[in-house]
């Protein structure tokens, strides 16, 4: 039976093992794909290598990797390194182009996305002002003409109106008694940090705001 030696495993852990393609004692040839842990300790590193006859995936640690082996009498390496790999080979084509079409999926799957969920945007600046006019004239009026079944009437439209824009992604920006946030307001008068009036509301459609709210600041 042939008798395998191995190295001393400090001295395995110091020496590198290129990425490239090893002839084995066997005659056949392998790719050095990447060094890892072992887990079984923690400590000792393993080679996890492929055979360019078959594809297939092979592991040895690697103090044996880069060991010998007794055959005939003689002592041949295990593993002897032949060449490094061109980047540019058929393989490495391939994988290359397929992660190019891989991210390009990626992308395009966010740009439906992004279509999708801002699509309604041309759509709401026409819309918006009818709400707006609706909730300027409710609250221009006297708690009498409130009390009007008109009015009451025009209230139950305003609320089904917030609800389904609500539904959709679409929320008023904020301004009572906030501070003033230049990303998602516009001062039209005034100095200061904190808003002081509300001139015409802003929104926001799935947080991308598609107004600013305009406001008075002091």
């Amino acid at each position: 039976m042939n008798e395998e030696k191995k190295i001393n495993r400090e001295d395995s852990e110091k020496e590198e093992i290129k990425k490239g393609v090893y002839l084995c004692h066997t005659g056949n040839e392998y790719r050095v794909l990447f060094e890892a842990i072992d887990t079984k300790d923690h400590k000792g590193k393993v080679v996890v290598y492929q055979s360019l006859k078959d594809d297939g995936i092979w592991v040895r640690a690697k103090e044996e990797f880069l060991g010998f082996k007794d055959i005939s009498g003689e002592k041949k390496k295990r593993f002897t390194f032949l060449r490094e790999e061109s980047e540019n080979t058929f393989e490495n084509r391939y994988l290359r182009a397929l992660a190019d079409y891989q991210n390009l999926l990626k992308q395009t799957g966010r740009e439906k996305e992004d279509f999708v969920k801002y699509a309604l945007t041309d759509f709401l600046h026409n819309v918006l002002p009818v709400y707006d006019h609706l909730k300027m004239a409710m609250n221009g009026l006297s708690e009498e003409e409130m009390k009007n079944p008109w009015a009451q009437g025009v209230g139950h439209v305003l609320k089904q109106f917030k609800d389904v824009l609500s539904q959709h992604g679409i929320e008023e920006i904020k301004t009572t008694g906030e501070k003033f946030d230049h990303e998602t307001m516009e001062a039209l008068e005034g100095q200061g940090e904190m808003i002081k009036k509300e001139v015409m509301p802003g929104y926001k459609l799935n947080g991308k705001v598609i107004r600013p709210a305009k406001v008075v600041v002091e």
